[in-house]
């Protein structure tokens, strides 16, 4: 396939507004693909270059791209800024600028969509003094050789955001309709493999290839999500359950098999030689291959330290040494997704909870099993009386869905309402803060694109406005006066009063007294809240208002 007609899709798509339209683009696209073109365009179509479960990094930041794009234009990389500024479009603005440049003098050799892929592979195996260099000769080689309309969508590529809307669902339902698969095929070898591309290959080979997925050591998992809820209502409908603490640490997933171990964060980053000490202690605890499924806390004085204890350690580099002697940092590990060859995320809670127990000696984390309120209730008290956030409950006979965010796993904390956002934009600050952002615009996801929610303003300290600077000033992508627009990567949790409707912000609703809680960098845009699940908030906070009043 060439680039011209991946463009051309994505152009057919950004047009369309119906999710079940794009899925019929998508499915459409597939059927005719080569086994080496299938996984790139599944993967370029999300606006992802690598699989899920990958470490890689493109490493090209938007300064780089904003280079490039001037010297093929012929334009000052000043200007190109000036115009993404007014724009906020990189890809309509690298458009723009190779539509005036072809009409002078501009010629170009045909891209192949694998070629693309394999040039951007290349980019991010890139290291040492001349890398940015070298990854700066082949972006301006793409970009020379892209015609207007492939340029829009091969930078917004670079930035692995493709703005039109095509989220994981529409390219599994996409794929089921384009092999004439069972949909829940589909989805079940996507929670093992976490890739669509490599599911897209298996799935036109038929539904036996995507029967025969495994687990595999080494290659990480999407980890299974919680919802809120209550007490009562998971014993109404489930009886006995089963109650563990809910940890305010970094959600890790250990992998050991063959005598090596590796350890993975929440967003699937290989944190190894970041945590030798847990490591070291997860290792000492098995003698079997397994995949675990836990939560590490820091501890000092025996209580439970803050989240951003944990976070810190989770982000060093260097002088880790030091930092093991600073804070003792404590695994938990509540779930086993994989042992000694056999996959085990289909089985039932209850059954992994006793294979686990036996085969982890040290660090299995507490659990309580009952069908009485009281006893649930005292589990709770007794988490916050130790210092922790509340409890999981969680039903026994469930399986492990990875990525999925059900009521197999409710969460139980004292009722302060947040969501998780993703920060898309902010204001400069005033006075001794103008020299860092001040406010920040938050967004929740709807169908694959981030939807405008509220703006932050207030509960952070001078060190937490510095920290969130550091992190978010090489992710501008455009300017406009005192505000900024970044490149979609950090997460806020953010604490509200109330729900409202509201036509301020483009998701409909707004909120009432936000105020930032605390950075999620343990977690990635696509976990954050959707619309539909404030929708649903909104409606449970009405009611509520309605039972009081009344």
């Amino acid at each position: 396939m060439l680039f011209s007609e991946f463009s051309r899709y994505c152009e057919e798509i950004e047009g369309i507004s119906g999710r079940l339209d794009m899925i019929d683009v998508v499915s459409r696209a597939l059927p005719a693909l080569s086994p080496e073109e299938l996984p790139v365009f599944v993967r370029f179509i999300m606006g992802r270059i690598f699989p899920d479960w990958s470490p890689q990094k493109l490493g090209i930041g938007p300064n780089l791209l904003y280079e490039a794009i001037g010297y093929v234009a012929g334009v000052k990389k000043e200007a190109v800024i000036d115009r993404i500024n007014r724009s906020g479009d990189v890809g309509r603005v690298v458009e723009e600028f190779l539509t005036k440049k072809s009409q002078v003098s501009f010629s170009h050799q045909d891209l192949e969509l694998v070629d693309v892929y394999n040039k951007l592979i290349a980019i991010s195996a890139r290291g040492g003094a001349t890398s940015q260099k070298e990854k700066l000769r082949t972006v301006k080689l793409l970009l020379g050789d892209a015609t207007p309309l492939e340029g829009r969508y091969l930078s917004r590529i670079m930035l692995e955001e493709l703005r039109i809307g095509v989220g994981e669902g529409t390219v599994r339902e996409a794929i089921a309709k384009a092999f004439s698969v069972d949909p829940t095929l589909v989805e079940h070898a996507m929670q093992a493999i976490n890739d669509l591309g490599e599911v897209a290959q298996r799935a036109k080979t038929g539904e036996d290839a995507l029967k025969d997925v495994r687990i595999t050591p080494f290659h990480p998992l999407r980890m299974m999500l919680a919802q809120q809820g209550a007490i009562a209502d998971m014993l109404q409908e489930h009886g006995e359950v089963a109650a563990e603490y809910k940890y305010d640490g970094s959600r890790f997933q250990f992998h050991k098999a063959g005598g090596k171990k590796r350890m993975y964060s929440r967003r699937l980053e290989d944190v190894t030689a970041a945590l030798p000490d847990v490591i070291a202690l997860l290792d000492g605890a098995t003698t079997h291959d397994v995949i675990l499924d836990g939560e590490v806390i820091a501890i000092k004085d025996g209580r439970p330290m803050p989240f951003q204890s944990v976070l810190r350690r989770f982000r060093r580099r260097h002088d880790i040494a030091e930092a093991k002697e600073a804070i003792r940092m404590v695994p938990n590990v509540f779930d086993i997704l994989y042992l000694d060859g056999e996959n085990l995320i289909d089985i039932p809670f209850s059954e992994r909870r006793k294979r686990l127990e036996f085969v982890v000696q040290e660090f299995v984390a507490p659990q309580v099993v009952s069908g009485d309120q009281a006893i649930i209730e005292k589990t709770y008290n007794d988490a916050l009386a130790a210092g922790h956030e509340g409890i999981m409950i969680k039903v026994r006979d469930s399986p492990y869905t990875p990525g999925q965010r059900g009521k197999n796993w409710i969460k139980i904390k004292p009722e302060v309402d947040t969501l998780d956002l993703a920060v898309v934009g902010a204001e400069w600050g005033e006075g001794k803060r103008a020299h860092v952002f001040g406010s920040f615009l938050v967004a929740c996801q709807d169908q694959g694109k981030l939807v405008p929610l509220s703006r932050v303003a207030t509960g952070f300290s001078d060190g937490q406005l510095a920290e969130v600077y550091e992190l978010l000033k090489d992710t501008v992508i455009s300017r406009s006066g005192k505000e900024v627009q970044f490149e979609p990567e950090l997460v806020f949790e953010v604490g509200y009063a109330e729900l409202q409707v509201s036509p301020t912000y483009a998701a409909g609703f707004a909120l009432r007294f936000p105020r930032f809680i605390r950075l999620r960098d343990d977690k990635d845009t696509t976990e954050i809240e959707t619309l539909d699940s404030i929708k649903e908030r909104y409606s449970r906070q009405s009611k509520s208002a309605q039972a009081y009043t009344g």
